[in-house]
């Protein structure tokens, strides 16, 4: 099993997407690991602020399968592909990383450079796995969040918004079962 961490983004009906896309993760990864979710000003793009969060899990297929599996509830959101930048984005999943893989093909880079770049990635993948070590630099994600310069941009926490979501996410964690 690998332990891969994956981004989640949304600025088009982000309460309906994103609950929609996290449950879909749930069906595809079972249990997840989830970061708050945080309302952030869109980057690379015009349009309504983002909400965005990291979410955490395991999985047995490759890196290839698993970008296939994010494309495809991608694209049940409604994403569109090769129309550039700009247009709203109903639900953005981007693979950061599959363990300690380093990677870079057409298909895929890994570790994702948007950990090392955005607040709105680095904060969230920070408080899930702050002992995790950054496949190329080795720092924890904790210690690189400690020294990020551009803390900006994140304008407040919105994880009340889906405790439906996250209340259902904890009931799949097998560490919780009663016996």
């Amino acid at each position: 099993m690998a332990r891969i961490y994956i981004g989640v983004g949304c600025n088009s009906t982000p309460e309906q997407n994103i609950a929609s896309g996290l449950f879909a993760l749930m069906q595809g990864f079972g249990h997840l690991t989830l970061s708050p979710t945080y309302v952030t000003q869109p980057v690379g793009c015009v349009g309504d602020e983002f909400y965005n969060l990291v979410v955490g899990c395991d999985t047995s297929d490759d890196v290839y399968g698993v970008v296939e599996a994010l494309k495809v509830i991608e694209s049940t959101h409604g994403r569109q592909f090769g129309y550039g930048n700009g247009a709203p984005v109903p639900l953005d999943l981007d693979l950061l990383t599959y363990d300690s893989l380093r990677l870079s093909s057409d298909q895929v880079s890994i570790p994702r450079v948007d950990i090392s770049k955005y607040a709105y990635v680095l904060k969230p993948l920070a408080r899930i796995a702050p002992h995790t070590r950054h496949p190329e630099t080795g720092e924890t994600y904790q210690e690189m969040w400690n020294s990020f310069v551009e803390k900006d941009g994140i304008l407040r926490d919105v994880t009340y918004q889906f405790e439906d979501v996250y209340r259902l996410n904890q009931a799949l964690d097998p560490s919780t079962a009663l016996s």
